[in-house]
């Protein structure tokens, strides 16, 4: 009877988990103006790592990878040339990871398992991070990424692939009770209402953590942590693939790399256990951007596709490299660990590194390309980037 009552507890605290997450995206998501304020974003990129950059920032503030790499293949299907497309969809990968580095906060009060539950959130930013250093030049001077799509695109038809799928079981799910507080803290605070809704999401995330670590603990012998093992610690290989699976089935990398973030936390699994897993989350929110571009119509359809492509063989491109060389496997676990260890012994470290990474440093070049456009040359969100990397 204490077992199922321990595992009830787990089930109602790993939703509050998720409501929190989607309330901390729908609050962001209010603040920053949605894909609106996503797509006056990316009108500034005038160049690829701007375009990275922007990515990032877009992300970051909208808290979903899925809603701007969809305004990504909407911005292509209104004429942007994908050549500039690409290092935004990089910059997508990136600013998604914020999510999971939240939930680890949760752990704030336990120095160990804020470590663990740190080095498994920050792992995911770290391949996302080496993954760009790596093919963003390639990328800017080979272009095998845009020519390999261009070629794929050709081969696969938009009006074939499927239509508009909704496997967004978990949004389902929790999106009811974050819509109802989202809707109460917009009613009761007005502007501030989403302010207040990231405030209130994350407040749930880090209590939710609290509790679920000291549940999981009780809750993760035997049966459980063996199937646990199974599904995502028995091997890189097939971590990938239940990663994959699970982001496909919950539309969410975010809400797919959140949940192993308490797990860490609790000592259940290991960083090197994680990473496979989070790697496999960013092939299975390619299947959102595809989606979107099935959706698109007009003279650029074959464009939307083709970045939507992009997107997948990316992803694909950095899971095989950091899959099977071994240096570079080692890469990302060894960076998180060293971040890791810092936080353990200043707390500051983790403020400065969210702060830093996903909005100063971002919304300092956002700011920057503004500031040096000219009033009547800045650019809006219906215009179209002219640029070209040859």
């Amino acid at each position: 009877m204490d077992a199922l009552m321990n595992w009830l507890k787990a089930l109602a605290l790993v939703y509050l988990l998720l409501v929190g997450v989607s309330l901390i995206g729908d609050g962001f998501n209010l603040v920053s103006g949605g894909s609106a304020g996503a797509e006056r974003i990316f009108s500034f990129a005038s160049n690829p790592i701007t375009g990275v950059i922007l990515g990032t920032l877009a992300t970051a503030l909208v808290q979903s990878s899925s809603t701007v790499t969809s305004v990504i293949v909407a911005l292509v299907a209104g004429g942007m040339p994908v050549a500039m497309a690409v290092p935004m969809i990089m910059g997508a990968n990136m600013g998604t990871t914020i999510t999971n580095t939240f939930v680890s906060l949760g752990n704030l009060g336990d120095s160990k398992a804020f470590r663990r539950s740190f080095q498994a959130a920050t792992v995911h930013d770290f391949f996302n991070f080496f993954s760009i250093v790596i093919f963003l030049p390639i990328e800017m001077l080979f272009h095998p990424l845009e020519r390999s799509a261009l070629y794929l695109s050709q081969w696969v038809s938009a009006a074939e692939a499927g239509g508009n799928l909704d496997l967004d079981f978990i949004g389902a799910a929790t999106g009811p009770v974050a819509d109802q507080i989202l809707l109460f803290c917009e009613t009761i605070l007005g502007p501030w209402g989403g302010h207040t809704a990231i405030i209130v999401g994350i407040t749930l995330v880090i209590s939710a953590v609290i509790y679920l670590g000291q549940v999981l603990r009780s809750v993760m012998t035997g049966h459980a942590q063996e199937l646990v093992n199974k599904a995502i610690g028995s091997g890189p290989a097939r971590g990938v693939a239940t990663g994959a699976a699970v982001t496909v089935l919950v539309q969410s990398s975010s809400t797919t790399t959140s949940l192993v973030v308490p797990l860490a936390g609790a000592g259940v699994l290991t960083t090197r256990q994680v990473f496979p897993f989070t790697m496999g989350a960013n092939l299975g929110t390619c299947i959102t951007a595809l989606l979107a571009a099935t959706a698109v119509e007009g003279d650029h359809v074959d464009a939307a596709l083709q970045i939507a492509l992009v997107h997948l063989l990316y992803n694909l491109a950095g899971v095989t490299m950091f899959l099977f060389i071994p240096w570079l496997h080692q890469l990302p676990i060894r960076s998180a660990r060293w971040l890791g260890a810092k936080v353990e012994q200043h707390r500051a470290w983790a403020l400065a590194y969210i702060v830093g990474v996903f909005f100063a440093f971002p919304g300092a070049v956002f700011l920057a390309s503004d500031h040096l456009s000219e009033p009547e040359m800045r650019p809006t969100a219906e215009s179209k980037v002219d640029f070209e990397l040859e």
